[in-house]
């Protein structure tokens, strides 16, 4: 019978291939959860954007018809509870 001569050279070669390979693949896996938050958090804040820009185009719509008669009557209605003269304004008390 012939003993089978155990080549340490190979199996370390193998070792090595296997643990750059098992550390790749984790490598590749974290870049992918961080690419993913990543693009979670751009979701996030494009839609922050995309609010904040509405806003402002709210408040330059009021900012452009703040002396207006008509705005200053529909504040005086709703903050204030003024009304015209000889107005009469009912109260439902149902609610």
């Amino acid at each position: 019978m012939m003993k089978k001569k155990i080549n340490f050279k190979k199996i370390i070669k193998l070792i090595f291939i296997a643990l750059i390979a098992i550390y790749v693949i984790y490598v590749f896996i974290n870049q992918q959860k961080t690419l993913n938050s990543y693009r979670l958090t751009q979701d996030y804040y494009a839609t922050e954007i995309d609010k904040q820009t509405k806003y402002k185009e709210e408040l330059t719509e009021i900012k452009n018809n703040i002396n207006s008669p008509e705005y200053i009557e529909k504040i005086a209605r709703e903050k204030l509870d003024m009304y015209l003269p000889n107005e009469r304004v009912y109260i439902d008390i149902d609610q």
